[in-house]
């Protein structure tokens, strides 16, 4: 069955794996785009969260991917399952016709990663990475004054991730800090903060890291620094752990240029903390209003991310994060590994 591209003349059927953590911020997002979007199927090997999600969602439930996949419905899998799961699911969804939203990180290796691109284009199916912090008032705006050059050259871009995750966190599932399933603190908590460097101001040319376990009982780091050279030549710092005491603490881009200064901080860059530039433009005043309070580190670009999924597959507009683009901050990430565990600037793009 080949994957149908455009849909028109009815909602996009959406069928969604995975129903942990993350779900009910997929669920909510496809909620919101009813009359355009309809959610058919879910799917967990675990009894008790899928017999939630099919109270939660009304959808027809499976309790494996082949099953689902069999059936036949759904024009697009939604892939909320542990991290190292994501590659080989994607392909079974490509091969089976269907479209794929995968969210981040796309995979935990690199070659997987580039396989899940190659299988979905072979197959004719769009592959979209869910990077939903990029439409966030915050970062729009940011990315707005990056584009239009009001920062002139830029020096220095700074992001910290200053979260807690306690033991507890990894005990619940114990896929969560293994290198095969998951990656560390860089590859799974800070994967958007990664990202959001290489989409305002890369691409990165070379990347420096450290990782540590300082306290947590996992085999990924739940520590690391990471020094990037750009392209265009500034440095870059991306400063992150799973440690913080008692609660999330910060979640912060900081771009110092020849023109302007820009701090986006609060808990998960929810907050512009700073703005001043050498000419103020009319769209300044976007900025009072630009922030918001969120309990939530995920933030509330879902449903954004969902109407451009949307409008990509009723052939209105292309994929703002596809597979091509996922694959970039991947790339950065396992420099960052390769790096730390080899003690050497690794350079882009990857040589293996």
């Amino acid at each position: 069955m080949n994957a149908p591209f455009p849909i028109v003349g009815r909602p996009a059927r959406f069928a969604l794996v995975g129903c942990g953590r993350i779900s009910g911020n997929h669920f909510a997002a496809l909620e919101q785009h009813a009359g355009r979007a309809e959610l058919v199927a879910v799917c967990d090997d675990r009894p008790a969260a899928l017999e939630a999600a099919v109270a939660r969602t009304g959808a027809r439930g499976f309790d494996s991917l082949d099953a689902l996949l069999a059936s036949g419905l759904g024009d697009i899998v939604v892939l909320a399952t542990p991290s190292g799961l994501h590659p080989r699911q994607a392909m079974a969804a490509a091969r089976a016709g269907r479209h794929v939203l995968t969210e981040k990180p796309m995979a935990t290796k690199w070659d997987e990663g580039m396989e899940m691109v190659r299988v979905c284009r072979e197959a004719g199916v769009k592959l979209f990475v869910v990077k939903q912090n990029r439409l966030n008032a915050t970062m729009q705006l940011l990315k707005k004054a990056v584009d239009g050059g009001r920062f002139g050259r830029i020096f220095m871009v700074v992001v910290n991730v200053f979260w807690t995750r306690p033991q507890s966190y990894y005990d619940d599932a114990p896929w969560r800090g293994r290198w095969d399933m998951d990656g560390g603190a860089f590859l799974n908590q800070a994967s958007h903060y990664v990202d959001m460097v290489d989409w305002l101001v890369g691409p990165v040319d070379s990347v420096h890291a450290y990782t540590a376990t300082l306290a947590r009982d996992i085999e990924a780091e739940d520590t690391g620094v990471m020094s990037l050279r750009l392209r265009r030549g500034g440095l870059a710092s991306i400063n992150v752990t799973m440690l913080t005491h008692g609660k999330n603490f910060e979640g912060s881009v900081t771009i110092l240029g020849e023109r302007g200064t820009v701090r986006v901080g609060g808990v998960a860059v929810n907050k512009i903390e700073h703005w001043e530039f050498d000419q103020a433009q009319a769209g300044d005043d976007e900025v009072r209003n630009a922030s918001y309070q969120t309990a939530s580190v995920y933030g509330f670009g879902h449903p954004l991310y969902y109407a451009n999924v949307i409008d990509t597959l009723r052939g209105e507009a292309h994929a703002q994060v596809d597979g091509y683009e996922g694959l970039r901050s991947l790339e950065v990430v396992i420099a960052a590994y390769r790096s730390a565990r080899d003690g050497v600037r690794v350079g882009l793009p990857l040589v293996f």
